[in-house]
C-alpha cells in the first residue's frame, strides 16, 4: 500500500511569526536552511487532536495518561522493535533537559563526560552545566562514512569518565550507527562501567531502509540497566515547539537519581504536546511514510548539487533531513557567512565542534530547496571566476 498523498510542496508563510526559524532573516532575503525544524505543516491526524482537545476548552493541570504511554510503547515496538514497559518513561519537556540531567545523574562534580565530535552543541555545553568536564574525541571520515576511531575513544576513557553521551541517528553528520558499532560502544561502557546518555531523537527518520534504527538499550539487558534513552515526537512529525520528549530507563535506581535530579528545576510538560504526541504515535505513521519518500527526492537534489560546488564536499546521511557540508576546500574564512551574504542561512560547524563545516536542512518543500541550492552554487562559480 502506498503512502497516502500528502503535500509537501506548499510553502507556509513563517515569515511574519517572530522568534522562529524565518525570523532570524526577518526583512532580508535569506533562506533559512539552519535550525533542525521543517517547513512542513503537522500531520492530520497531529492537528485534528490538538483542535479536538481545544475544543474541550479546558486546560487544567494533567498528568500523562495510560493512552499516551501506550502509544508510545506500541510505536517503539512497531518502528525500532523494541518492547518497553510504561514504567520505564519519564516525560520531559525536551531532550536538551534529559543530556543535563544524565550529567547530574551520574558520577559527581569533576567526573567525566564523553562524548565525538561533531555533535548537536548541547551535547558540549550539557557537562559544564553540572561542573563535569567534558571530554571528546573526533568522528574519523574513512572511505566516505563517518565513523568511530575506536583507538581514540578508548584512550580517551579514564577513571574519572562516568557518561557516554551517544547521539544515534547522529546529527549532524546522519550515521545510523550499526549492531557492531553499538555492540562495541556497550561493551566499552561495561568495561568502564559508564552510564550512557543515547539521544535518539531521529531515530524516526531514517533515510535508508538498508540501515534500521536500533535503539542501544535494546541490544541486551545489561545494556539496557546502564542506559538513559532520549526521545520524542518532535523531530519526525515536526511538533518541535510543543515541548514533549520522553526518557526511557529501565533500571530503577538510575531512573530515582534522574527523577531526583528533576525535582524543582524541570516543569511538567506541555498539556497539548502530551496530545499531539499520542496521536503521532498512534496514527502518524502514513504521513511519516510520505515524509520519508520527500526527504529522499530532496536528499538526492541535495547530493547532486554539492557535487558540482567547487570545494564543497558531503557524505549521504542515513537518517535526518540534514547535510553536513565540508567547506574547506573552498577555503572560506566563514563559510556560514559567505553563504548567508549569498541568500542561504545555515548552520554554523563551529558550534558542534567542526569548523569549515555547515549544516543544512533539506526538510521544506522542493522548490524552496531548489532556490537555495542555486543560490549556493552561484555564490561558489562567481568566486571561483573571480580568483
Amino acid at each position: 500500500m502506498s503512502p497516502a498523498p500528502f503535500d509537501f510542496d506548499h510553502v507556509p508563510d513563517r515569515s511574519a511569526v517572530p522568534g522562529e526559524k524565518w525570523g532570524r532573516y526577518a526583512g532580508r532575503d535569506v533562506l533559512p536552511l539552519w535550525v533542525a525544524d521543517m517547513d512542513f505543516p503537522a500531520p492530520p491526524p497531529v492537528i485534528d487532536a490538538i483542535r479536538a482537545r481545544i475544543d474541550h476548552r479546558v486546560f487544567g493541570y494533567t498528568d500523562p495518561w495510560p493512552g499516551l504511554a501506550e502509544a508510545v510503547i506500541d510505536g517503539i515496538a512497531r518502528d525500532h522493535a523494541w518492547r518497553i514497559e510504561a514504567d520505564w518513561i519519564v516525560w520531559l519537556p525536551g531532550v536538551v533537559s534529559g543530556f543535563n540531567l544524565a550529567c547530574r545523574a551520574t558520577g559527581e562534580a569533576g567526573d567525566e563526560v564523553f562524548t565525538a565530535t561533531p555533535v548537536y552543541p548541547p551535547f558540549l555545553t550539557a557537562p559544564g552545566n553540572s561542573d563535569r568536564r567534558l571530554v571528546t574525541r573526533p568522528l574519523r571520515l574513512e572511505n566516505g562514512r563517518w565513523g568511530w576511531d575506536r583507538a581514540a575513544v578508548e584512550d580517551a576513557i579514564t577513571a574519572r569518565t562516568r557518561l557516554l553521551m551517544l547521539c544515534n541517528p547522529h546529527n549532524p553528520v546522519g550515521r545510523v550507527f550499526d549492531r557492531d558499532e553499538l555492540e562495541w560502544l556497550a561493551r566499552l561502557a561495561e568495561r568502564h562501567d559508564l552510564t550512557i546518555c543515547s539521544d535518539e531523537i531521529h531515530c524516526g527518520l531514517v533515510l535508508d531502509p538498508a540501515m534500521p534504527h536500533i535503539p542501544i538499550a535494546a541490544l541486551d539487558e545489561s545494556t539496557a540497566r546502564r542506559t538513559i534513552t532520549l526521545m520524542a515526537p518532535s523531530k519526525t512529525w515536526n511538533i518541535p515547539a510543543l515541548y514533549c520528549a520522553f526518557a526511557i530507563i529501565p533500571d530503577p535506581a538510575l531512573r530515582r537519581r534522574f527523577r531526583h535530579e528533576m525535582r524543582g528545576v524541570v516543569p511538567h510538560n506541555n498539556l497539548l504536546g502530551l496530545v499531539a504526541a499520542e496521536a503521532a504515535y498512534r496514527d502518524g505513521g502514513p504521513w511519516r511514510a510520505a515524509l520519508l519518500d520527500y526527504l529522499r527526492g530532496n536528499l538526492d537534489l541535495v547530493m547532486d548539487a554539492v557535487a558540482s560546488m567547487p570545494g564543497l564536499a558531503t557524505t549521504r546521511p542515513e537518517a535526518t533531513y540534514l547535510a553536513w557540508i565540508d567547506c574547506r576546500g573552498a577555503v572560506l574564512e566563514e563559510p556560514m557567512r559567505f553563504f548567508e551574504d549569498a541568500g542561504v542561512g545555515l548552520s554554523d560547524g563551529a558550534p558542534f565542534g567542526m569548523p569549515g563545516f555547515v549544516r543544512l536542512n533539506f526538510g521544506c518543500p522542493r522548490a524552496l530547496l531548489t532556490e537555495a541550492l542555486q543560490r549556493m552554487q552561484r555564490a561558489l562559480r562567481a568566486r571561483t571566476a573571480q580568483a
